[in-house]
């Protein structure tokens, strides 16, 4: 049974914010200096905005498919809270490049 398109939203919502969140704790680590611990926390939020763009693509088919829905507010939420943590993730890999070569 396929999941309504809040459903997937929702889910969109909670693996980016987890994403977000590793993203954040890695640049903390790196600012301490544990460079190691900071690479671990990038991989995280690489696998948790994998899922949620996993989901993204889930939306993605059905439209190809023709399951045609009408949009909601939370879907275009779910959209904005995937890219952030997108570019989060992105700028801390930067930041934490720039954090080693001071080291």
């Amino acid at each position: 049974m396929a999941q309504s398109m809040t459903e997937i939203a929702f889910q969109i919502i909670l693996f980016a914010g987890n994403g977000k969140s590793s993203a954040m704790e890695a640049i903390h680590e790196a600012k301490e200096g544990n460079f190691e611990e900071a690479d671990n926390k990038i991989k995280e939020a690489s696998e948790e905005l994998s899922r949620a763009h996993r989901f993204q693509t889930e939306l993605l088919q059905q439209e190809a498919s023709g399951e045609s829905k009408d949009i909601n507010i939370i879907l275009i939420h779910s959209q904005d809270h995937l890219m952030t943590s997108m570019t989060v993730r992105d700028l801390a890999i930067e930041i934490i490049e720039i954090y080693r070569t001071r080291q």
